[in-house]
């Protein structure tokens, strides 16, 4: 039975699978958990990154204001379901103003790593790019080098060091809404400095025949990396984003070793298929605990409003085993 490589979290956000539920994940029943007027300002809440954080959790928010410009706000909650967001959006501090010059942020992952916890984001440099920053507190952040140059989206660490490097997926795109897209593996000495691009995994058929990204931050498991992803179909009324999830080599995660040709979650309730953006199911961030094998994962929802969702590890990691498109 494949089980997390991780820690305790016994205060994971949990709702057991409601009787008659067929599907690997079910959704939690009083979606969707952030409504898009949580702040004042907000026109949406969605596309976020949320961590286990001093007993309780924290994270970093995409609200688009009341001009509809992408923002990033921190948050904090006791229960990872009731969430407290800062009216104001992230400042970063940075010894050159080149690095901190704001136009805009959205998507954000974050990723404890070592000694503090990494935000990336798809930050707007000349055109879309991966930022990176970090924090101890979730008050005060500190912007570095982008790590990339335009254009590229879905920048997700891994929670480790992968042969003594740090380790990002990403997914080059352009400066558009990317009709295209892959996932690539890229690694860096000092998280400034990104190299070794390696192709992971592109386009399949059906609901992931248009472009591809990762998702939430990967889970270290004993069948390897388990990447929960998204995977956009091409419809006659436009993008239809579903989730989907694969499994990587645990010393080489550029190398596929399953990876699911159904999806295992699409936008079917009305927080999905309606808002601002119809028929979207984004996911951007996930909680494991270890010793049950419960995991709660955060998404986006018709880019508007923010849903949770629940999977035991080993029954989601025998579904991509026996329903590999690989």
């Amino acid at each position: 039975m494949a089980t997390i490589l991780g820690e305790a979290l016994s205060n994971i956000p949990w709702q057991e699978k409601p009787h008659g539920e067929s599907g690997v994940v079910w959704r939690y029943t009083a979606n969707p958990i952030i409504p898009r007027n949580l702040l004042p300002t907000s026109n949406s809440i969605f596309n976020s990154a949320v961590v286990p954080f001093e007993g309780t959790f924290a994270g970093v928010f995409r609200c688009d204001d009341h001009r509809r410009e992408m923002q990033l706000h921190s948050g904090r909650s006791d229960d990872g379901i009731n969430w407290t967001l800062s009216p104001e959006r992230i400042h970063f501090n940075a010894e050159d103003p080149e690095v901190v010059r704001w136009e805009y942020g959205y998507d954000p992952r974050v990723c404890w790593i070592e000694d503090r916890y990494y935000i990336t984001w798809c930050n707007g440099y000349h055109g879309p790019t991966i930022g990176v920053a970090y924090t101890n507190d979730f008050k005060s952040f500190y912007k570095l080098e982008n790590a990339f140059l335009p254009f590229n989206r879905n920048g997700v660490l891994f929670p480790r060091k992968i042969g003594g490097h740090y380790a990002m997926l990403s997914r080059p795109s352009d400066n558009g809404h990317t009709p295209f897209g892959d996932i690539y593996y890229s690694e860096s000495p000092d998280m400034t400095f990104w190299g070794k691009h390696r192709f992971v995994m592109g386009t399949k058929g059906g609901w992931q025949s248009t472009k591809i990204g990762a998702g939430p931050i990967p889970i270290e498991t004993t069948e390897g990396w388990l990447l929960i992803y998204h995977g956009v179909l091409t419809s006659c009324n436009g993008f239809v984003y579903s989730t989907g999830a694969a499994l990587l080599d645990i010393d080489k995660p550029w190398k596929v070793i399953y990876r699911t040709a159904p999806y295992i979650m699409s936008p079917q309730t009305i927080y999905e298929c309606v808002g601002d953006v119809p028929n979207v199911a984004f996911p951007c961030a996930a909680l494991a605990d270890a010793p049950t094998g419960r995991l709660a994962f955060y998404y986006g929802c018709a880019d508007t409003v923010t849903g949770l969702a629940f999977a035991q590890v080993d029954e989601l990691i025998d579904f991509v085993k026996r329903n590999s498109a690989v």
